[in-house]
């Protein structure tokens, strides 16, 4: 008895908007009853879904690490809850990234970056001694 191979559908069950023409194999699924859409919470608020996003380079990603620490160290407050709790274990985390990223970057990083993630560092871990004393 010879056996047979299975084979398998695809089927494109991506959304089209209206203005969008739809591809002549995607018409089908584009007819197909599609799930209801749920709203994320960037979209709810017009000023947020616009604001330009800043540039990818490591000051900007290093200031993101930087903001994060200060916020589980209570310094700052969280943007979503708009309170200021302490997570010293968080806190302490992300400073440990901060330092393997130092110790990583080490001789491929400018004089500027350089000098930025030092001095980071330097205050993270004072607030985090002064926070965890």
């Amino acid at each position: 008895m010879a056996e047979q191979e299975k084979g398998f559908t695809v089927k494109d069950r991506r959304l089209f908007s209206a203005d969008e023409p739809v591809a002549e194999e995607n018409k089908a699924a584009a007819s197909e009853p599609s799930p209801p859409k749920t709203e994320r919470p960037a979209d709810a608020d017009p000023e947020r879904a616009q604001a330009p996003l800043p540039q990818i380079n490591f000051p900007t990603f290093i200031a993101s690490l930087n903001a994060s620490a200060l916020v589980h160290l209570g310094v700052i407050e969280d943007p979503v809850s708009g309170t200021a709790e302490k997570n010293l274990p968080m806190a302490k985390q992300t400073i440990d990234i901060l330092s393997m990223l130092q110790q990583k970057t080490t001789g491929n990083l400018t004089p500027d970056e350089d000098s930025m993630l030092k001095s980071i560092l330097y205050d993270l871990r004072i607030l985090f001694v002064k926070e965890k004393g």
